[in-house]
């Protein structure tokens, strides 16, 4: 049975999500802060319509990238080289999701709401919530935001404006995860892009299992910087 949650109501446990719609685990009325912040601990997240409640899911299994598998195509480090963009962090988190949630082709529209943006906006004023952007000549062109809880960073959606502007932002993110001991990126649901730059499913026991350790881990302090990538 799906669980409409009450306004201080804890999450049941993630064994009851549904099998179809396949990780569905609750409802609730409204996104807060502090419901995000204890869904995230638990690996749970929110994915809905706007203008429908707040759908909160837990799939099995669980789409993850260790940061030490990070694969780059070849063609993707001859353009890295090049450097054909400034990457920066944490300098307009509201505008990449703003882009995020913009209108792409093929679809009718997108499920990153005005609420979810003034929400995750919040918890980036609390540092919890970061933004990877690509620049040329001063505008934004591509990026990425997620959340960072402990040694665990759950990828939310990136945008592309200019070509391979995401990839190397999520490239460079990747990257120095691995230097600060970041042990595992949720990518949350399978998709062929993201596999292909090495993430892969495993079972949700062991997803959380690794959640449970990882989140407690002493975190990276806002804001974030990166070091410079000797790889470029």
């Amino acid at each position: 049975m799906l669980t409409w949650l009450e306004a201080d109501q804890p999450f049941p446990p993630i064994q009851q999500a549904l099998t179809e719609p396949a990780g569905l685990l609750a409802v609730s009325a409204t996104l807060t802060t502090t419901r995000l912040l204890a869904a995230y601990r638990r690996g749970i997240f929110p994915w809905y319509n706007p203008g429908d409640p707040v759908l909160w899911w837990s799939p099995d299994p669980r789409m993850v990238l260790f940061p030490a598998e990070l694969r780059i195509q070849r063609s993707l480090l001859k353009v890295m080289r090049k450097q054909p963009y400034e990457i920066r962090v944490d300098t307009a988190f509201r505008a990449v999701m703003t882009a995020c949630a913009a209108p792409r082709a093929g679809q009718a529209g997108s499920w990153i709401n005005d609420d979810m943006i003034d929400a995750y906006c919040q918890l980036h004023a609390l540092g919890v919530a970061h933004s990877v952007e690509a620049w040329r000549d001063g505008v934004l062109v591509g990026g990425l935001y997620g959340i960072a809880l402990g040694r665990a960073f759950y990828g939310e959606s990136m945008f592309a404006r200019a070509p391979d502007a995401s990839k190397i932002a999520f490239v460079r993110l990747v990257r120095q995860l691995q230097r600060w001991d970041f042990g595992m990126i949720d990518c949350q649901m399978n998709t062929a892009h993201l596999a292909r730059f090495g993430a892969r499913e495993i079972p949700r026991t062991d997803f959380i299992a690794r959640l449970e350790s990882l989140v407690n881990l002493t975190a990276v302090p806002p804001p974030w910087r990166f070091d410079h990538d000797p790889a470029e």
